[in-house]
């Protein structure tokens, strides 16, 4: 009887603890603002290239470029149950890791991260660009976007990685549409350099660019 007891006690104790001994998330940012100047100063110390568009930009960027949440914080507040960004900040201490997790962010042409909004990814029928030769596409009324081919990979795996570390919703239609572009779109050497730098300044990988195979195990 007392291992009987025993055996489901630990069953009950890992069901529920299990997830969040596996996946804290990054522990490093209190909050966004402590993320921002490491991530400029050194996981683009250089420059780079923006997310959607790949237009280079130097070690002073400007206004024009600016960082990108491919998941959305919109989405994040909702399953945080916040009304805004800011009431998330100031209750909750895992929204603020949320925000701040550099796997997330990316370098983006402002005009495009403002028009991609919280929108999410798909594929949309046609070839029309508002953004002249970048490689992005808006439907208003289907309230979506579509990027680039370069690109998908990249977002797949931001994506896929913050469902499965922080447990935020990624609902089925777009997450078998983010396993997809991660197999069509393999990690490259920028990619694998992200994650070694944010690794080192954030302590957390993202483990689909290690092993993008990995997704397939995930269930939406």
């Amino acid at each position: 009887m007392n291992n009987l007891f025993l055996r489901l006690y630990l069953c009950l104790f890992f069901l529920f603890t299990a997830p969040s001994l596996l996946a804290e998330g990054q522990q490093v940012f209190k909050e966004y603002f402590e993320a921002l100047p490491v991530f400029w100063e050194r996981i683009y110390p250089k420059g780079g290239q923006t997310l959607y568009c790949g237009e280079k930009f130097g070690s002073y960027h400007g206004r024009s470029i600016n960082i990108e949440h491919v998941y959305p914080m919109g989405w994040a507040m909702r399953d945080q149950g916040c009304r805004s960004r800011k009431l998330c900040r100031e209750s909750s201490k895992r929204f603020n890791q949320i925000e701040a997790d550099m796997h997330n962010l990316y370098p983006s042409r402002a005009d495009i991260n403002k028009a991609r909004s919280s929108f999410p990814f798909a594929v949309i029928a046609g070839e029309k660009r508002n953004f002249g030769r970048c490689d992005f596409e808006f439907h208003s009324r289907q309230r979506t976007v579509e990027p680039r081919p370069a690109s998908r990979g990249n977002i797949a795996r931001a994506m896929l990685y913050m469902h499965d570390t922080y447990g935020l919703t990624l609902f089925k239609r777009q997450g078998e549409l983010m396993k997809k572009w991660n197999r069509e779109d393999p990690p490259d050497n920028e990619e694998r350099r992200r994650n070694n730098l944010i690794a080192k300044h954030q302590g957390t990988r993202n483990r689909f660019i290690d092993n993008p195979k990995a997704a397939e195990q995930l269930r939406f």
